[in-house]
């Protein structure tokens, strides 16, 4: 049963990235990925909730990650509109020169498929396994999952409203969230994940689920969340003393 599960959700997030590839070569933009990673979630939450008992506990992960995967597409999707591609990408692009279209579609969308498959299976289970009442840790699943929900969203507006003030240009934002932790969204998001997880612990099998938020914490922490982003500012002193006064990751007060 539990391997079925396994096998049908790789098998759906692979068609689905599939699908974002080929956007991707008509768009000439591999930064599609990033508005297709939220939606991927809510796809394949939607795909096994239909399936499902249909359980309020199985509602509410539905609702969480539908309310996250439709907020984070919406953002990343006005932000990105009538500008350059992400210049993360960029960066890829000229690298790979003529092997561009094999290593866009195995580094870019293949790669991300399966780490979706990854970071997804605690909620895949709880629209598979549901059984039982809610119960305390469901509770605490949601309001971890809350605090991770403000980080994000707040945190996004506060660099979306920075941005949009043209006398801001070229500025390093240390203001509201962004003055406790130098990386509030990657916060939220990482917590979201772990909410979820805390969820699943009323579920079978939920031991194989800790592989989603600590996949997550990883990309974040050591490979395409905050090391990626922070290298295009090294060097920089307006950067290496906000690096000096507020922390990474943990939300935590500013030092002198």
């Amino acid at each position: 049963m539990i391997f079925q599960v396994l096998l049908t959700s790789l098998i759906f997030i692979f068609i689905y990235m599939n699908i974002a590839f080929i956007f991707s070569l008509v768009f000439r933009r591999n930064d599609i990925a990033d508005t297709a990673w939220g939606l991927g979630f809510i796809f394949v939450s939607l795909f096994f909730y239909f399936y499902s008992n249909k359980d309020i506990r199985q509602t509410f992960v539905l609702t969480l990650i539908f309310l996250w995967g439709l907020r984070l597409a919406a953002y990343i999707y006005i932000r990105n509109k009538d500008k350059d591609e992400d210049f993360r990408y960029k960066e890829w692009k000229q690298k790979w020169g003529k092997n561009l279209i094999l290593k866009s579609y195995l580094r870019v969308f293949l790669i991300q498929g399966f780490f979706m498959f990854l970071i997804s299976i605690p909620s895949v289970f709880v629209m598979s396994f549901s059984e039982k009442i809610l119960s305390f840790k469901d509770l605490m699943g949601v309001a971890i999952w809350l605090l991770g929900f403000f980080f994000e969203t707040v945190g996004d507006w506060q660099m979306y409203q920075f941005k949009k003030d043209f006398a801001n240009k070229g500025k390093i934002m240390d203001m509201g969230l962004w003055s406790l932790t130098r990386h509030p969204n990657y916060f939220g998001e990482v917590t979201m994940w772990w909410g979820i997880f805390l969820i699943s612990l009323s579920v079978r099998y939920f031991y194989i689920g800790i592989i989603g938020p600590l996949t997550i914490s990883y990309l974040i922490l050591k490979v395409s969340g905050i090391p990626l982003l922070e290298k295009k500012y090294e060097g920089r002193k307006d950067f290496e003393n906000y690096k000096k006064r507020v922390s990474a990751f943990f939300p935590l007060p500013k030092r002198r």
